[in-house]
């Protein structure tokens, strides 16, 4: 449980279940269109101060496409993970025509006034803006806690997972080594469940150490906890001389692009981040509407065996 998630802000969904309306006779209340009465129009706004609606800015932007601004807050640009990712969901937002600003991981409120959506992945979870801010769309991908308020796509790990161990285990390897977040991840806990269910036991130590910490267990095979923690190992197996993946084989996680030119190349496991951004674009339109009914959307890994596994 989140203990710092406040409650969440009221939608457009919960105007019209208090004015008795559809969520469309919403829409042209608070944006003040044709095609309602006066009476209808006074009654949804009624409606909307009782349960403290604040109308999204993203919400108004559907009448006027040009004027949306999507706040983008990403982690660690230097990190190619977060800078791919970025580079996708700038290029989705302008073939839709919206502006774009990015922003430091942080709290929400920090794009208060300057954004009229929120889309960001930081590995961290986003703070939303204090009370009394106007609704604004949020949301977050592969967040670490689930804020309610907030919209989020989900990675699905375990298929590519599952499939990635049954490759390394009928390859042979039976001494498996899984590097991880020092209080643990769900990434890691997926493949020691992965390996178990298979009958073998994997060690898991911190996802920063090298191969000379890791030598005398003569593991035989390595799961990075990224790719570029792969790209490390590779590195460090180099120069120790241990050959790969004839004497120990890597897997890493993300699919980065840069695993296609390191030698030998990287196995991983890999998502689709331009579906990541369209998924997060949409729902952040959906989340305006008030036309999300399950705030959540699930992107799959896919395991890509290399010539270093």
């Amino acid at each position: 449980m989140n203990r710092n998630a406040g409650p969440a802000r009221a939608t457009i969904v919960d105007v019209a279940r208090a004015a008795g309306v559809s969520r469309q006779t919403v829409t042209r209340a608070v944006n003040d269109m044709p095609g309602i009465s006066p009476a209808t129009r006074e009654r949804v706004l009624a409606a909307a101060r009782e349960v403290n609606y604040h109308p999204s800015r993203f919400g108004r932007g559907l009448v006027k496409p040009s004027a949306r601004t999507l706040g983008l807050v990403v982690g660690d640009l230097t990190n190619p993970y977060y800078a791919d990712l970025a580079a996708t969901v700038l290029r989705l937002a302008a073939v839709r025509g919206w502006n774009v600003v990015m922003a430091e991981p942080g709290s929400v409120a920090d794009l208060v006034g300057a954004a009229d959506a929120v889309v960001g992945f930081t590995g961290l979870a986003l703070e939303p803006p204090g009370a009394g801010a106007p609704n604004l769309p949020v949301v977050e991908i592969d967040p670490p806690r689930v804020h309610p308020g907030h919209g989020r796509i989900e990675f699905e790990r375990r298929t590519a997972t599952g499939d990635a161990v049954r490759h390394l285990l009928g390859r042979g390897a039976r001494r498996p080594l899984v590097l991880d977040l020092p209080g643990g991840s769900s990434r890691g806990a997926a493949f020691v469940d992965a390996f178990a269910a298979a009958g073998v036991d994997a060690v898991v130590v911190d996802r920063d150490a090298g191969w000379a910490d890791l030598s005398p267990g003569a593991p035989d095979a390595l799961v990075a906890f990224n790719d570029l923690g792969g790209f490390r190992l590779l590195r460090d197996l180099d120069a120790h001389g241990v050959r790969v993946p004839q004497d120990v084989r890597v897997v890493g996680v993300d699919g980065l692009a840069l695993g296609e030119f390191v030698t030998p190349r990287l196995s991983t496991l890999a998502i689709d981040l331009a579906e990541v951004a369209r998924a997060a674009l949409d729902l952040v339109v959906q989340l305006s509407e008030g036309s999300a009914d399950d705030p959540v959307r699930v992107v799959p890994h896919r395991f890509i065996a290399r010539e270093s596994s």
